[in-house]
């Protein structure tokens, strides 16, 4: 399973990757991260931090608990399941 996370705003990105490890780290996945890929400029001041996390031997168990998780209203996330 991989994760990959998008905001303007780095703190709010590492306060979610941070509740994403701590809500499924007990469900005996191994996790891969979090990648920090080059930072994408929009305009002068305005950049777009992306992060990508990778989960293996992710259950039915972690899926649920990732769908169940509020995540903060600046963060894009795209969730794709290999």
């Amino acid at each position: 399973m991989r994760i990959k996370l998008k905001s303007y705003d780095y703190i709010l990105l590492d306060k979610t990757i941070k509740k994403i490890i701590k809500s499924i780290y007990k469900t005996g996945v191994k996790i891969k991260g979090p990648i920090p890929l080059p930072t994408k400029v929009l305009k002068k001041n305005l950049n777009y931090h992306i992060r990508y996390l990778e989960i293996l031997k992710a259950n039915s168990i972690t899926v649920r608990k990732l769908m169940k998780l509020e995540i903060y209203s600046g963060v894009d996330v795209k969730l794709n399941i290999i």
